[in-house]
């Protein structure tokens, strides 16, 4: 097997341990905490854990939407999107270690997330609450899950590598062009 290839199989570890303590966790909270009610509480109220289901995305983007536009929408599309993500990923040699961990985070937490699409006609399993207090007018910030918090760390974090990436880029053109 090739260096590069075998190098890009290391950090999908990260997406089958985000699947799996997704699954996992939400299986915990169905067994034992009955939809739309608390299981527990820390902090006060500041951390909850909690049932519900979101038929829709993030935020409940459309929940409402008929049953097929939503599996089309929110199951279909997404696999296409993470297998071109994951084309894009073994094909490009550019990005850094951490970007590669970055987008494995993201695909594990898609892949989480659309394995309740399939399997969960009611709709993905969201349990951590937390409180707000008030900020952009939310009391509470929407219930979300392992998957939703994988896809949001290693998104911020592969924005912020590149992000630096392309600093460090300019500074080196910068520095090219003082020695011309």
């Amino acid at each position: 097997m090739e260096k590069d290839t075998k190098s890009k199989l290391i950090p999908l570890i990260l997406t089958a341990v985000v699947i799996i303590l997704d699954q996992i966790t939400k299986l915990l909270i169905v067994k034992f905490i009955p939809v739309n009610t608390i299981g527990a509480q820390f902090l006060g109220d500041f951390l909850r854990i909690v049932h519900v289901r979101n038929t829709g995305v993030a935020f409940s983007f459309g929940a409402s939407w008929p049953d097929v536009l939503r599996r089309v929408a929110f199951s279909i599309i997404p696999i296409i999107v993470l297998g071109v993500v994951m084309h894009v990923y073994f094909r490009n040699k550019d990005f850094t270690r951490l970007q590669q961990w970055a987008i494995c985070g993201i695909v594990g937490g898609g892949f989480g997330n659309i394995i309740d699409r399939l399997f969960r006609p009611a709709g993905v399993v969201d349990f951590i609450d937390v409180k707000f207090y008030g900020l952009f007018g939310l009391e509470r910030w929407p219930t979300f899950n392992v998957a939703d918090s994988a896809v949001v760390v290693c998104g911020i974090m592969l924005v912020i590598s590149f992000l630096i990436s392309i600093i460090k880029e300019n500074k080196n053109k910068s520095a090219e062009q003082e020695n011309k």
